[in-house]
């Protein structure tokens, strides 16, 4: 099984295969609306805007599950992501990333690559994982790892891989 595999729905509601995105470079990040992180989205969407020309992709799920920090519906949320930080990455329904019921997707993220002390699950908003053009899961990042220490990482992996 790959990151391939998968679908997953848009904020719009529409199916979304993960096999759109072959031969990009992926950050996958879960976000929230009103947590102290949220600014991250600021420096998501500048990475994206100077990276995008070169296979950069940007797929941003929001998730209520921690502290309830994301409350608003999928349209509430396109429209705070808009509105707030012109989010023009791609933005998915808002899911689960912990627990029985959470995302495939995400199932298999974490399967792939564990957190701090080898531990699976997500700790907080704006956990990040960085994939490779043929869908290798290489880093996840902390919720406090800003899209700027990261953009020397998606850098080279453009580099590497144009």
């Amino acid at each position: 099984m790959t990151i391939y595999d998968f679908k997953v729905k848009n904020i719009d509601g529409k199916d979304v295969s993960m096999e759109q995105y072959k031969n990009k470079v992926l950050l996958i990040v879960n976000v929230a609306s009103t947590c102290g992180k949220t600014p991250q989205y600021a420096g998501l969407q500048k990475l994206y805007q100077t990276h995008k020309a070169n296979g950069l992709k940007i797929l941003g799920f929001p998730t209520n599950e921690f502290n309830q920090q994301e409350k608003g519906t999928n349209k509430e949320i396109k429209k705070f992501c808009q509105k707030t930080y012109n989010v023009s990455f791609d933005m998915f329904a808002k899911t689960t990333v912990n627990g029985v019921d959470a995302n495939p997707l995400y199932k298999f993220l974490k399967g792939e690559k564990r957190g701090f002390l080898w531990t699976e699950s997500i700790k907080w908003n704006f956990t990040k994982f960085l994939v490779d053009r043929k869908g290798n899961i290489l880093n996840r990042y902390a919720p406090a790892t800003t899209p700027e220490v990261i953009e020397k990482d998606i850098k080279k992996l453009l580099r590497a891989e144009s």
